[in-house]
């Protein structure tokens, strides 16, 4: 049972901890800062993605002083829950101690899919990601599983 006079803390991982899972920090800090204590990590480090970044602030969202994290990085949080963002981390997802909950919710890859497009078409990838992103962000923690 969550303490209500506590944060939820909790855990967005992805890959590379370079621009889902950072995007997903961004929004838990910026939307729902009051509930939760977000924090991003990967099952690798591929540094901080530029665009991420740029798409965020279009938005008003300013993670340009984030860092990638590695998961080792955070182990010693005691998360309440982790939220695997990509399908890789999900597949690959450690366990977690105690009573960590482990919940799914996938995001298409927009590095990924923005390959090959013009830079007008990679943003508008990055751009629909993040405000997908922002929306499963704005119903926290109300549609996290209890038990």
């Amino acid at each position: 049972m969550q303490d209500s006079s506590r944060k939820i803390n909790i855990l967005f991982l992805c890959t590379g901890n370079s621009c889902r899972s950072q995007m997903a920090e961004g929004w838990a800090h910026i939307l729902k800062g009051d509930v939760l204590e977000a924090c991003s990590a990967g099952i690798e480090t591929h540094g901080l993605n530029p665009v991420a970044v740029q798409v965020m602030q279009e938005a008003g969202v300013d993670i340009s002083g984030h860092q990638s994290k590695h998961l080792n990085d955070v182990q010693h949080i005691p998360f309440d829950y982790v939220v695997t963002v990509c399908d890789s981390a999900s597949e690959s997802c450690p366990l977690f101690p105690g009573t960590t909950r482990i919940i799914h919710h996938g995001f298409d890859d927009p590095p990924r899919l923005a390959k090959g497009l013009t830079e007008a078409e990679g943003l508008t990838v990055y751009r629909r990601v993040r405000d997908e992103i922002r929306h499963f962000i704005e119903s926290l923690p109300d549609n996290l599983p209890t038990h």
